[in-house]
């Protein structure tokens, strides 16, 4: 799948030119940056409802829970949700792809004991 006369890396195949690759940081992007798009903004309003609706956030809800402690808590709560449908859409969606990569990637061929990308690698390990 990897197409070796496009490689970037010269003559070496790259994971980076598998389509597989692309798809699984597309799909990563597509849920991120929206996700935190969104939570940003919400936090952002909990923190300028806090700074300039202080009437607002001050209304008693029942007892003496008012507005800010609800919208508080509920940061903590959307933090969590987030981390669970993260984890649900990796499960589903990235691992397969990952996983797909990992196998391309360990069944790929080496380069030559001599080469030049060869001696990079051994030389950054140590």
């Amino acid at each position: 799948m990897i197409d070796q006369a496009a490689s970037s890396r010269g003559g070496a195949p790259w994971i980076g030119d598998d389509p597989r690759f692309t798809e699984l940081r597309a799909a990563y992007r597509r849920f991120v940056f929206p996700v935190t798009a969104a939570f940003l903004l919400w936090f952002l309003a909990y923190v300028l409802c806090s700074a300039y609706a202080r009437g607002f956030m001050a209304a008693k809800v029942v007892g003496s829970i008012n507005v800010a402690l609800v919208f508080g808590l509920l940061q903590f709560v959307s933090t969590f949700g987030i981390a669970l449908a993260y984890g649900r859409f990796a499960a589903r969606r990235l691992d397969p792809l990952a996983e797909a990569l990992r196998s391309a990637a360990a069944s790929r061929p080496t380069a030559s004991a001599g080469s030049a990308d060869n001696q990079e690698l051994t030389e950054s390990q140590a």
